[in-house]
């Protein structure tokens, strides 16, 4: 069977791009080992970050270093065995997470971020999952005066970008979250974001609508893509297909297949867990609530109270360590009323990242016919549908919606 092109990766990144060729006329098949929206895209806070500032830094004040080096902040964990392979990439992220590096990551990735809800309403509503979204932004709560104080240095950035915040005193929190445990001092309401309550769900919605307009879910493997003298070729469950062009979108599992094409690109993986939980009572949540100083975030999904950590720093095929978990839980406990949990064990999954908190999203350097949509960090979910747009775009030749430049891999030489 020959395609136009063949998508690898069925999250939501590759949903999207696939989506996008789609509607534009391509003939797309989107392959994958799995369904879609079933690995990275399912495990996520659920929210369409609209305004994402700057970029989760590296710690650079010796404090928030010891803090994490002796495991004694709740939002980081690292495996030993994991660090002398991750030293250059974590040399490298703390180089990018000076203060003028963040700044200017942050101006570069805003004409992405700007268009993630519009972009995401706009599948949704062709998708027919409008129910599964909510405005009324999401909190992020502070315990101390400290903390908020480091939160509200950001406002005139948020300011100059057009976003909606707001602090809020621990009354005035309450008053929006009523279930909430008065365990905070001060909250910030960040309005401008939207969220879901099944974001596996949406990705998969998303792909029933790709294959709705023509498009082909097929099941395979990645590591199979070869390049031929028309294009490129790979193994699927329903026989082996071909097509004029590829596009690597496959998360944390994109350097499977790009390094033997001779790709060295810096992409490392921060492994995040969630947890499902039954609430006590009658009590709800309606919006995300991020815990900032303690590194977790509660959200109302469609299977309960979604606990979702920080970061992990490990191989990321390395057997699984919840420490986080049963660390914030704890915390979590006192802040909103949950019950047992829902589920057997936790969650698990990796998140992709470059050093310098960009995605790539553009033409393979090496290869004419094949194009690259991956390393979007802590925000894959939030710019899916709108890395989706510009790479189709791109490939397509129209004039993209914003500029591509700064996402191009050939940044790294």
């Amino acid at each position: 069977m020959r395609y136009d092109v063949v998508v690898l990766g069925a999250g939501i990144v590759g949903t999207s791009t696939a989506l996008h060729l789609q509607e534009r006329g391509r003939a797309v098949a989107l392959v994958d080992r799995r369904g879609p929206g079933e690995e990275t895209s399912y495990g996520n806070s659920g929210v369409v970050e609209r305004s994402a500032l700057l970029p989760v830094a590296f710690p650079r004040s010796l404090s928030a270093l010891a803090d994490v080096a002796l495991k004694r902040y709740p939002g980081a964990n690292y495996h030993w065995s994991a660090l002398p392979a991750l030293a250059p990439w974590l040399l490298a992220y703390w180089r990018n997470s000076a203060p003028d590096r963040l700044l200017a990551t942050a101006r570069m990735m805003q004409p992405l971020l700007s268009a993630t809800v519009a972009e995401h309403r706009a599948l949704a509503a062709k998708a027919g999952v409008e129910t599964l979204f909510r405005d009324g932004g999401w909190l992020k709560i502070y315990r101390s005066e400290a903390a908020f104080a480091a939160e509200a240095r950001e406002f005139p950035l948020a300011a100059e970008f057009g976003y909606r915040v707001k602090a809020l005193s621990q009354e005035e929190t309450l008053a929006l979250e009523p279930n909430l445990e008065p365990s905070f001092a001060k909250a910030v309401h960040w309005q401008d974001p939207h969220s879901v309550s099944d974001p596996g769900g949406v990705t998969k919605a998303y792909a029933a609508y790709f294959q709705g307009i023509g498009g082909r879910v097929l099941t395979g493997d990645a590591r199979s893509l070869r390049q031929n003298g028309t294009g490129w070729s790979l193994a699927t469950a329903n026989g082996p297909i071909e097509a004029r062009e590829a596009v690597v979108a496959l998360g944390p599992w994109s350097m499977d297949v790009l390094t033997p094409f001779g790709y060295r690109f810096p992409l490392a993986v921060k492994r995040g867990y969630h947890m499902h939980y039954r609430t006590e009572g009658n009590a709800s949540l309606g919006r995300p609530v991020l815990d900032e100083e303690n590194g977790y975030v509660i959200t109302p999904m469609v299977g309960g109270i979604r606990l979702t950590t920080g970061a992990e720093f490990a191989r990321r095929d390395a057997p699984k360590t919840p420490v986080q978990v049963d660390k914030t839980e704890k915390l979590a406990r006192k802040l909103f009323p949950l019950g047992s949990r829902a589920e057997a064990e936790p969650w698990m999954g990796s998140r992709p990242i470059f050093p310098d908190s960009r995605p790539v999203i553009g033409k393979a350097p090496r290869h004419s016919s094949l194009w690259l949509a991956f390393g979007h960090q802590h925000l894959g979910f939030t710019l899916g549908p709108a890395t989706g747009r510009l790479l189709a775009e791109m490939m397509t030749g129209e004039k993209p919606f914003i500029d591509p430049a700064v996402y191009g891999a050939e940044r790294f030489g």
